[in-house]
């Protein structure tokens, strides 16, 4: 039997990232950083455009991004606003070894207000290296941010410092913002000593757990792994016991335990009972 048909993706997703901010302040050297992908654009025309393409990992699922380099030089904005059609998350760059290209921000985020409204935006201070030639202060980066509803990261190309991680962050923003939030609430994982003691409890009574070669710590943990996972059906010196909650019983305590079946003994009525009804013939 054929097994053609269309090719299988090697992505989950696939996002549009634009990396917008003055000239000279390293886009290029970002995209440079990155090993894998394509570094050619599909369309013919790509004057003052840099294009790569690369995969990330992002909690299980792989997204391969289409990172746009557009040229910070004035005469390029219209191609920036051609660009920015279909972006569906976008990194502001700048220099931190040079004050000018930091204080242009604005003005591209005004160019974002216009031609991109509501994408997802996050700031990056490229050239981490060069600290010790350090124009701007961390900690007025990092305000600037929040005050403007981005997240703000330090990258070094060259150190491949926090790269990875600002694509991955952006990813992850704009995955949510699309109605995907469900998709990477994480799901419980169990741990080793969970598992154990599931397998453990499943096919041992309780009252035997204390007859296990085990330390007294595993054995009282055991127990407790058993009655608040609601194990059912547990064998107790030989009379079946099971786990009433506190709807089931009026009065009783939730979680506690209680015979199935019990019989008392007759007990005889006290000595100054004045019912008739309740002395022994």
């Amino acid at each position: 039997m054929g097994t053609q048909g269309s090719p299988v993706k090697s992505y989950d997703y696939l996002l549009k990232f634009l990396l917008v901010g003055d000239s000279d302040v390293g886009k290029g050297e970002i995209l440079e950083s990155l090993q894998d992908g394509a570094a050619e654009s599909p369309y013919a025309y790509s004057n003052g455009i840099d294009y790569k393409t690369t995969t990330i990992l992002l909690d299980g699922r792989r997204v391969k991004l289409e990172l746009w380099d557009t040229s910070g030089q004035g005469r390029f904005c219209t191609i920036f606003r051609s660009y920015s059609r279909g972006a569906q998350g976008i990194l502001l760059v700048y220099d931190i070894t040079n004050r000018w290209s930091f204080d242009g921000i604005d003005r591209w985020i005004k160019e974002i207000d216009e031609h991109a409204p509501g994408v997802p935006r996050i700031l990056v201070g490229n050239r981490l290296h060069l600290a010790f030639k350090r124009q701007v202060p961390t900690e007025q980066a990092r305000a600037y941010a929040e005050k403007n509803c981005m997240t703000f990261f330090e990258v070094s190309p060259l150190c491949n410092f926090n790269v990875t991680e600002s694509f991955t962050e952006l990813s992850r923003i704009v995955l949510m913002r699309h109605g995907m939030e469900k998709i990477w609430r994480p799901n419980r994982v169990f741990s080793l000593q969970d598992l154990c003691c599931r397998a453990i409890v499943s096919c041992t009574p309780v009252h035997l757990i204390d007859k296990l070669p085990l330390p007294v710590t595993i054995k009282s943990h055991l127990k407790s792994f058993s009655m608040a996972n609601g194990m059912n059906a547990v064998m107790m010196h030989g009379r079946s016991y099971s786990l009433a909650s506190g709807a089931g019983g009026g009065g009783s305590k939730g979680n506690s335990l209680k015979r199935s079946k019990s019989i008392r003994p007759p007990q005889s009525p006290p000595q100054n009972c004045s019912r008739s009804n309740c002395k022994i013939s």
